[in-house]
């Protein structure tokens, strides 16, 4: 990301890049178990550069791997992310 971005346009291109990683992850590993939706995961967010709190990535796992039931309601929406600072 551009150092002369903001706060809240750093925020909002982390949370659609996590939101990129959710749709790939959703697509290719819903039907896995969830160990392995969590390893795609968090795999995903490292490469992309972007972390999400403890509660929304168990949220989103939940909700990948509910899409095995649901196949027709697609990815979840990822409602915050930012940049990973490490």
């Amino acid at each position: 990301m551009s150092e002369t971005q903001q706060p809240d346009e750093q925020d909002d291109a982390a949370t659609e890049a996590a939101q990129n990683v959710v749709d790939e992850v959703t697509t290719w590993e819903y039907s896995a178990e969830k160990d392995t939706i969590e390893d795609s995961l968090d795999r995903g967010l490292d490469e992309a550069g972007v972390e999400v709190d403890g509660a929304e990535r168990q949220r989103l796992v939940e909700e990948i791997d509910d899409v095995k039931q649901h196949e027709d309601e697609g990815s979840p929406r990822v409602h915050d992310a930012r940049p990973d600072d490490a």
